[in-house]
């Protein structure tokens, strides 16, 4: 495996990278599970920008089961009504050690870890009425029960108009930071837009003392009049539902991300959802133990995709036991360039089936280009250079195939599989070449 050809940047300018359950563990991983994809991102992935391993969903369930959510779990908290690591699925937590532990064996392999929190009070915390950490309150004066989430059970919202919500989000992410936590995804956040909660949450992150990094989903009909208070608050913010290993999942993201493209940057960033390539649903929400059912083309156009719309990316596949071409094309450094290395990123056309976006490099001398085919067969596209921002005598670079591609110095003649796509470099030639 080569390693990367150029040095990556800060992590402050660029988008999150990692690995998150849930497309293959749902709201079932163990700690066991947990720890075999943070040694192989270790080994494998970590060179290329791969560094942050996050726990989704309900790793405060005991009974937590694949497809779907038990009625009123009987989920683990301390006495304030904070959530806690489930001891039978994470055996480190026990004795209120709570994720410090295996936080800590993450950290040891030079990784960041991460956890998911839905938003708001635990109704059985509500039904107990414990106390809010450093409060005379108890966790039924601050909670909003009408509140509710409409797909899971765990919690009640918050009442923003009681001192006492900030104080709970306060203790609660306290929690995390002394846990060592780096990065949270908290959920419900987004549809509809809980503003005072995405802000009261941030506070608590601001008041914890660490650098935790913050992601909200999930993002159906996330509006651009939101974003000077996403950036405010968040690190990056999902743009639409749960995407899966379906073709129309990933066509519907060339709409949605392009809205959202020309605004990313080290202020936040629009997160087109997981990866859910290599093998998926070994207990997830949605479908069987399975390998990504997109084909090699659609994986492709997806990675080509996020990579050119510069969004996060967090694998969701159990890295352990997917192929190894998936995790080739995880760590392909030249395709990654366009992730690290790009600016002014955009759709530039969409007509018919032919979808072209373009970015310039941080260099300032190269442009990238990605070609997409929508059609439902193969086709032949001659892509005029000029509509990609390239010069007749420009030396043009396929970096999934790794191969330099001649041109007639008027177009690109690109042929792609059923919803496949191609990705170019274009700089000046090479003294000596010629086109081809």
């Amino acid at each position: 495996m080569t390693r990367p050809a150029r040095p990556i940047p800060a992590r402050h300018l660029r988008p999150p990278m990692g690995w998150n359950s849930w497309d293959c563990y749902g709201t079932t991983v163990t700690e066991e599970e947990v720890l075999a994809n943070a040694a192989f991102m270790r080994d494998h992935l970590l060179a290329y920008g791969w560094d942050t391993v996050v726990v989704d969903i309900q790793w405060y369930e005991p009974t937590a089961r694949a497809h779907g959510y038990n009625p009123d779990p009987p989920v683990v908290l301390d006495g304030h009504g904070r959530q806690s690591p489930a001891p039978n699925r994470f055996p480190s937590a026990a004795g209120g050690a709570g994720f410090r532990p295996l936080a800590d064996r993450v950290h040891q392999f030079g990784l960041r870890f991460g956890l998911h929190i839905m938003r708001g009070v635990p109704r059985r915390a509500v039904a107990a009425r414990l106390p809010v950490e450093g409060t005379g309150w108890t966790a039924d004066e601050i909670a909003d029960t009408s509140s509710v989430c409409p797909w899971n059970p765990d919690n009640y919202g918050l009442d923003h108009d009681h001192p006492g919500a900030q104080a709970y989000y306060d203790s609660q992410v306290a929690r995390f930071a002394d846990w060592g936590v780096d990065f949270v995804k908290a959920d419900d956040m987004l549809y509809p837009y809980h503003e005072r909660e995405i802000s009261a949450y941030a506070r608590a992150i601001a008041r914890s003392g660490r650098p935790i990094e913050l992601s909200l989903s999930p993002g159906a009909h996330v509006s651009l009049a939101r974003l000077d208070h996403l950036r405010d608050n968040a690190t990056m913010w999902r743009v639409c539902d749960d995407l899966w290993d379906r073709w129309e999942d990933v066509e519907a993201q060339f709409a949605r991300m392009a809205r959202w493209a020309p605004w990313q940057g080290e202020r936040g960033w629009a997160d087109a959802d997981m990866l859910p390539l290599g093998r998926i649903g070994i207990r997830a929400e949605r479908g069987e133990d399975r390998l990504c059912r997109l084909t090699r083309a659609e994986q492709i156009s997806l990675l080509t995709l996020w990579l050119v719309s510069r969004s996060p990316l967090m694998m969701g596949g159990d890295l352990p036991t997917s192929p190894r071409e998936t995790v080739e094309l995880l760590t392909d450094d030249e395709a990654l360039d366009v992730l690290f290395h790009s600016r002014d990123n955009r759709e530039v056309l969409r007509e018919d089936d032919l979808v072209l976006w373009t970015a310039r490099a941080t260099d300032g001398h190269t442009r990238y280009a990605a070609v997409f085919s929508l059609a439902d067969a193969p086709r032949r596209f001659a892509v005029p250079l000029g509509s990609v921002g390239a010069r007749p005598d420009d030396h043009a670079r396929e970096l999934w195939t790794r191969t330099d591609t001649p041109h007639d110095g008027r177009h690109l003649h690109v042929g792609l599989p059923a919803h496949g796509a191609a990705l170019y470099r274009l700089s000046a030639a090479r003294p000596g070449s010629s086109r081809g």
